[in-house]
């Protein structure tokens, strides 16, 4: 059972070195393709037009260019598709409406490749043997896949992601620059945590803060503490601990 990786970034890499089976990578800068089945055994670069069909094609794309992947690669899958794109709503749809006959899944590794292994949120929209094979693939590989919503993932994304990270790079712009020998237990976790951030891609971090709200939220926040005296700011206190 072959598959096709569209998008030969890093999640591609990631899916292409950890499924257990023939796989074709292809992206819309041949050269990235090329270097990474030259640094993958048993992988093969494609072009990004190919006529080729597979038995699995897997969208590792941007969020902002997921649907349309959908539409173009939808004739390439003879069996199933699935993305890591990292949203759940748009590509379900997207996949739903083009490929109502084949098996579908949405994947969402929640961490960064040079991280793997760890969790991946599923949404088994019509999944099948050749997408159960593929989860297989990921648990052998030491990740954990578990079951979600399409509601439930986004809804998720807007704390773990968009609040996380709006929280993390405001930290970052807003601490001055202080002597190593007076960081706090909390502030070098907050240090190490900017360091993971900021260690990425903007694109990445743009497009997550582009598609999930969460961000205003956190700056609400900000404020109540910013603002809060006395008892009111025990009440904060306790509500964060809670």
């Amino acid at each position: 059972m072959d598959m096709l990786v569209v998008g030969a970034g890093e999640m591609g890499r990631w899916v292409a070195r950890t499924a257990d089976r023939p796989v074709a990578v292809t992206d819309v800068d041949p050269a990235v393709a090329d270097a990474t089945a030259a640094a993958l055994e048993d992988v093969r670069a494609v072009p990004a037009d190919t006529t080729e069909t597979f038995d699995i094609v897997c969208l590792a794309v941007p969020i902002s260019v997921v649907e349309e992947a959908v539409e173009r690669y939808a004739g390439t899958a003879e069996r199933a598709m699935c993305d890591v794109s990292g949203v759940m709503e748009g590509p379900v749809a997207a996949m739903r409406a083009a490929l109502p006959e084949r098996e579908r899944v949405s994947l969402h590794p929640l961490f960064a490749a040079g991280n793997a292994p760890g969790n991946v949120a599923v949404v088994a929209d019509a999944p099948g043997p050749a997408t159960d094979a593929l989860r297989a693939d990921l648990r052998a590989a030491g990740n954990h896949c578990f079951e979600t919503t399409v509601g439930e993932h986004d809804r998720a994304m807007e704390t773990v992601q968009a609040g996380a990270h709006t929280a993390v790079l405001a930290y970052a712009l807003a601490a001055a620059d202080v002597r190593e020998e007076f960081a706090t237990p909390v502030s070098e976790a907050l240090d190490d945590l900017v360091t993971t951030v900021t260690d990425g891609t903007p694109r990445v971090y743009r497009e997550i803060q582009e598609t999930f709200e969460g961000a205003d939220r956190v700056a609400d926040a900000a404020r109540r503490v910013a603002d809060a005296e006395g008892a009111a700011f025990d009440d904060l206190y306790r509500e964060a601990g809670e």
